[in-house]
């Protein structure tokens, strides 16, 4: 039990500090770097990824010992997956149900959509990415 909690916090901690990397990065290639909007949410993107992965792979899951290039790729891809849940929220919320004001899209994309897409993301991850022996997927290990 105190496994998964441990595992759960290491998840939650790893994530903060990539959302943070994302956040920095975004702000700063929008602003003093000047850079689009979307060439600087790819990046930033992609920088809090790698962050999170790194911090994943050295940390939550170091018992798992990844190797080579396919567990960072599934990893992106599960993370990816988790971003396109965000958009189907907010989607859905401003284009499907008609909430059209900046909190409804607050609620639905950062709100609504980062709850499920961190489920997402912590599911693919502990099942895809750092698999452990005699796991076979479960919620609980």
């Amino acid at each position: 039990m105190w496994g998964d909690r441990r595992e759960l916090l290491g998840f939650a901690t790893v994530g903060l500090l990539a959302y943070a990397v994302d956040l920095a990065l975004f702000t700063w290639l929008r602003g003093p770097a000047a850079h689009g909007p979307l060439t600087a949410k790819a990046l930033s993107f992609v920088a809090a990824c790698t962050v999170a992965y790194a911090g994943n792979a050295l940390g939550t899951y170091r018992h798992t010992q990844p190797t080579g290039l396919r567990p960072y790729a599934v990893f992106l891809v599960v993370n990816i997956a988790g971003a396109a849940v965000q958009l189907l929220c907010l989607t859905v919320s401003h284009y499907g149900l008609g909430f059209t004001s900046q909190r409804a899209d607050t609620v639905s994309g950062a709100g609504i959509g980062m709850v499920l897409a961190t489920v997402l993301r912590f599911w693919g991850t502990r099942t895809l990415v750092f698999r452990r022996e005699g796991r076979v997927g479960s919620w609980t290990g």
